[in-house]
């Protein structure tokens, strides 16, 4: 007997067992999104970085940076009245989501429109013309 077929035999009776053990299916509908709660509260935790580290690097004016902040309140709100019952289900979570995704797209656009408050001055700051 070669080395490659036992070598095989051994594989396959370690990996057995391993392949017996299964987790059982979830029932359609029984929960709702798995961690909805806290992937929501993670995306909003980023996205509000997003506008800290736009408003610090000057690329988002107070007023743009007032602007999405208005935006994430909108879905802090949309999150706490899906949440009033005591969880939030998987067409609420999908609401919520495309509407962060809406906000994010907003946050990006924002950020690299060229209107820049690089001296915090509350104005904004345009690039002079190389000529």
């Amino acid at each position: 007997m070669t080395i490659k077929p036992l070598f095989a035999a051994v594989l396959t009776a370690l990996a057995l067992p391993v392949l017996a053990q299964t987790t059982p299916a979830p029932t359609p509908g029984s929960t709702p999104a798995p961690n909805a709660q806290q992937r929501i509260d993670q995306r909003q935790a980023n996205q509000d970085k997003r506008i800290d580290q736009g408003v610090k690097s000057g690329a988002l004016t107070q007023k743009e940076a007032a602007r999405l902040e208005r935006g994430q309140a909108r879905i802090d709100r949309m999150e706490q009245k899906a949440n009033a019952d005591g969880s939030i289900s998987r067409k609420e979570a999908a609401r919520i989501e495309h509407a962060q995704n809406r906000e994010s797209r907003h946050i990006h656009r924002e950020k690299h429109d060229r209107q820049h408050d690089f001296n915090h001055d509350g104005k904004r700051d345009r690039r002079h013309a190389q000529r």
